[in-house]
């Protein structure tokens, strides 16, 4: 390697962090080493508040110039949530030329080896953490998050998920030795002897197909997974959501250049206003890997048409909470109303169903009527956001018009118990704010079905009536296994229907959260600690992050010689 930055520094700097991550994928506590309150960066710390946001504003209306071959157009055309037009263009791809650029870069990466690849990509990790105030502007205004969480579900926590991706890719390319020596007794002749070596070869390119509402915390896991065992990676953003991995790319390639490698390993390619371009890139024979986050039409379509690429997705999901009964019921009014509004329910975690037996429930403060309940939760709904600046701070704006539609037409799908109401952002005025909706179904009408049986993605949750906890379970697992569920909770105090309902989980392979009340949510999962989707429903094919998110990235090729 060059000597901008050589495996000796790279050890130097990274090597107890990715220490550390290999430790803490093992255990499964809690560890970070990305803090995620914004205070802590600046003087010295990466680069705080105001130089975040003035390296925001440097980059509006500007071209984004990052030296990669095939370059034929500067398309832009993003729009914030917030209203501000960025007026920033990117390099779109000359795929012929661009392509077999990325797959020359990928013989000295290959050599490397594992744990170099590793610590250039925590190096990668640590310069985007330093400027984790630019990314969250840029996050914010791609995705419509408020700043707080587009600071840390944007900055620290999509960093988590990199680095978490980079330690189970070295631990699984690790678990192979290098080499071998290879004798086999003949008795009275000879032993047969071999010298073998090991080598994780990658695939080939990477594609990374991002998403809008949360381009870099869906898009790391996939993009330093493929680079960690040696595959280059094109990253195509979402048309709407491009600076934040533009910026992602732009770091990768100087760290890569100053490591001594061809900065061709990581390349950007945005696309012309409807163009698609993700479905001709899917199918090149050059692209051996998919990452996608999005609908579950275009995911079915990857997985059945990329037929050379190995696709992960993460798709279209109902999420559904049982609620039996309760011995905390204020706790669980204000976790479900939190869970339910954060990021106006724009998240693929957020509870869609909410399925209440229609006799009550039993709760610490009485015996509750199915009514009651949802009255209580619509209340908890409106106390907690009834200030406006809390309620921006929560929100955040509606991401894309299809969400405002869906809200929008919410009331014509049942009766509402919550009607959502516009909220003005007082440095934004042309953000599109809006509260969450409740709407109360029949879970035993057929013609209900069709609304809470299908993912409603926004601010809009079915409280569904049903007629026992034992008819809700029975609807969880029909659920589960035919439409999909990123998370799933469940309220009782019962063992058996505890039981019930983990046996339901863990037969369709749902992520169960119980009886929170508290300071965590259904719909936040923590990199190291927690799963994101299991791979084993329809919501997803694959799950963030575990040792199959990185196997099938690279193939072990041994070479064996006599010895």
């Amino acid at each position: 390697m060059a000597a901008g930055l050589s495996a000796a520094q790279l050890t130097e700097r990274h090597g107890a962090t990715l220490d550390k991550a290999l430790g803490a994928i093992r255990t499964r506590a809690y560890w970070s080493p990305h803090p995620e309150h914004p205070k802590v960066y600046g003087d010295g710390s990466g680069i705080g508040p105001a130089e975040g946001k003035a390296a925001f504003d440097a980059l509006l209306g500007t071209r984004f110039e990052l030296d990669q071959p095939g370059t034929d157009d500067w398309p832009g055309g993003e729009v914030s949530p917030y209203g501000i037009e960025l007026g920033i263009q990117y390099p779109h791809p000359d795929i012929d030329v661009l392509l077999p650029a990325m797959r020359a870069a990928m013989p000295a990466w290959r050599e490397a080896g594992p744990k170099t690849r590793a610590l250039a990509c925590v190096e990668i990790l640590a310069r985007i953490n330093a400027r984790s105030h630019e990314f969250a502007h840029a996050v914010m205004h791609t995705s419509g998050q408020a700043f707080t969480m587009a600071f840390q579900a944007g900055g620290p926590h999509a960093q988590d998920r990199g680095l978490e991706a980079v330690a189970y890719a070295y631990a699984e390319q690790i678990r192979v030795p290098d080499s071998a020596e290879w004798v086999k007794p003949q008795g009275k002749r000879d032993p047969l002897q071999l010298r073998t070596t090991f080598t994780a070869v990658p695939r080939g390119v990477a594609l990374l197909i991002g998403c809008n509402t949360f381009p870099t915390w869906n898009g790391f896991p996939g993009l330093f997974a493929s680079l960690a065992t040696g595959n280059p990676v094109l990253v195509k953003p979402h048309p709407r959501a491009v600076l934040p991995l533009a910026l992602t790319v732009r770091i990768a390639r100087e760290v890569l250049a100053e490591a001594g490698f061809d900065p061709n390993l990581v390349c950007l390619a945005a696309e012309r206003p409807g163009e698609g371009i993700a479905k001709t890139l899917a199918v090149r024979p050059e692209i051996r890997i998919i990452d996608y986050t999005g609908s579950s039409a275009f995911g079915e379509w990857l997985e059945t048409t990329a037929r050379q690429a190995q696709v992960f997705t993460e798709k279209a999901g109902v999420n559904t909470v049982v609620v039996d009964s309760t011995d905390d019921y204020r706790g669980m009014l204000s976790n479900l109303a939190f869970a339910l509004s954060l990021y106006s329910g724009q998240m693929c975690t957020t509870p869609q169903n909410l399925l209440i037996p229609r006799d009550g429930i039993a709760t610490d403060a009485g015996h509750k009527s199915y009514d009651e309940v949802v009255a209580d939760l619509a209340a908890a709904v409106q106390g907690l956001l009834g200030d406006d600046a809390r309620a921006n701070a929560l929100l955040g704006a509606l991401v894309n018009p299809g969400v405002r539609e869906r809200l929008e037409n919410a009331p014509s799908l049942g009766s509402v118990a919550l009607a959502s109401r516009q909220v003005t952002h007082p440095e934004f005025p042309d953000a599109v704010v809006r509260t969450p909706a409740i709407v109360t179904l029949d879970g035993a009408k057929p013609d209900a079905e069709a609304a809470f049986l299908s993912e409603c993605f926004g601010p809009v949750s079915f409280a569904v009536a049903v007629d026992s906890t034992d008819q809700a379970i029975a609807l969880l697992r029909r659920t589960v296994r035919e439409k999909g569920a990123m998370t799933i909770g469940a309220y009782t105090t019962s063992p058996q229907v505890e039981r019930a309902v983990e046996e339901v989980c863990l037969e369709e392979s749902a992520q169960l959260s119980l009886n929170l009340t508290g300071g965590v949510y259904v719909n936040q999962t923590a990199a190291f600690a927690d799963f994101h989707g299991t791979g084993g429903n329809p919501a997803a094919n694959s799950t963030l992050c575990d040792g199959a998110f990185v196997a099938n990235r690279f193939r072990t090729v041994e070479v064996r010689r006599p010895a």
